[in-house]
């Protein structure tokens, strides 16, 4: 009978050194992927700006850059007298508006994400039955249309470089 006696110390801590290299192997790749990652970031960044926002943080800018215009607008139409007290009541407006509209983009900014996506889809959409159509209107059709053969035979138009356009 053989019996297994338990590891020794030395046996012990081989084991856990092994551990510890493959652990420190791994948080050296992580390490200088990270690294890797943010000076990708870095680069891009100053190549092409900071990178976009959500769609909420977008509508939230363009908020507050209209509300910065509307208030600062003075506008002759108002009169040297009405002037003050108008420009007034369109800051109160502003005021109101942006705070009507700023707790909606703050709980619901995943909507506004669908909505851009979705409104980039239709966008898609619509350019691609435009294009379709300009190349029905513009392209010659690879089919002949048995009237045409017909019209032409009946009048001797064979001769001309003109095409018939039908206008049903």
């Amino acid at each position: 009978m053989s019996e297994e006696l338990p590891p020794s110390d030395a046996a012990r801590e081989e084991a856990v050194d092994e551990v510890r290299a493959a652990d420190a192997d791994a948080d050296a790749w992580a390490t200088a992927c990270a690294e890797d990652l943010e000076a990708e970031k870095a680069r891009r960044r100053a190549e092409y700006g900071p990178p976009q926002g959500s769609a909420a943080e977008e509508l939230k800018k363009l908020v507050d850059a209209v509300a910065d215009k509307l208030s600062g607008i003075q506008s002759p139409l108002f009169g040297a007298v009405a002037g003050p007290a108008a420009e007034q009541v369109v800051r109160q407006v502003v005021q109101q508006a942006k705070a009507a509209v700023e707790p909606v983009i703050e709980r619901n900014p995943d909507v506004f994400d669908h909505l851009a996506a979705a409104g980039n889809e239709l966008l898609a959409a619509y350019r691609s039955a435009v294009e379709a159509q300009e190349r029905r209107w513009s392209g010659r059709d690879d089919r002949i249309d048995p009237r045409d053969l017909d019209e032409r035979h009946d009048r001797g138009d064979d001769a001309g470089p003109g095409e018939r356009i039908d206008l049903d």
